[in-house]
């Protein structure tokens, strides 16, 4: 589920850093551009994990920032595909379930991904597994199992100044969604499974 990433990087320290150690104004600076962003075909960088390599500082023409270069390892949340996890419903409609963990929110099993029998009770608002003689709910918050069936990018760079004041914010695609399924034994809401 979090894997580390090498990512070489120019560094700007500013002068109001001058006055941290290098390699506290060095990190403080790198997990301020990645930790908790999407980084495309890359993952959602959690924090920083270590620095190998930086060059000298070089102070750059007119405006004071001291310019590095950095090589460092970032830990990445990116499950591989066929990874099982446990995440939170979040929400439910007819397409499927919106599931979350506690610092990633888009993950999504879609209707077709549910175990067979499974139907949406639109006065409950809620996926209902109907298996023999039972009706086993997906109630919202309750965690659940599932497995990454794959991965959709969305670039975020925006196309021209027009094109993000004609789209409304709901419609705006995340950066980076995982697909899942609840489809094999011993998926879906974790109180089913025990004992």
């Amino acid at each position: 589920m979090f894997i580390l990433t090498k990512i070489a990087d120019l560094v700007q320290i500013s002068p109001q850093d001058f006055g941290k150690e290098s390699i506290v104004a060095l990190e403080d600076n790198l997990n301020a551009k990645y930790a908790n962003k999407v980084i495309q075909n890359i993952g959602l960088c959690v924090c920083l994990w270590d620095i190998t390599w930086t060059s000298e500082g070089l102070i750059g023409q007119g405006d004071g920032f001291v310019n590095v270069n950095v090589e460092c390892h970032m830990v990445v949340f990116r499950p591989f595909k066929g990874e099982v996890i446990v995440a939170r419903i979040a929400r439910q409609s007819r397409e499927g379930i919106n599931l979350a963990t506690d610092f990633f929110h888009d993950i999504f099993v879609p209707w077709s991904e549910l175990p067979d029998g499974s139907e949406f009770e639109a006065k409950e608002g809620l996926w209902v597994w109907k298996e023999e003689d039972q009706e086993l709910f997906y109630d919202n918050n309750e965690m659940v199992r599932l497995q990454v069936l794959f991965e959709e990018w969305h670039d975020q760079a925006p196309s021209g100044p027009l094109d993000l004041a004609d789209q409304p914010a709901s419609e705006l695609l995340p950066p980076y969604k995982i697909i899942g399924t609840m489809k094999a034994p011993g998926l879906g809401c974790a109180l089913w499974w025990e004992e």
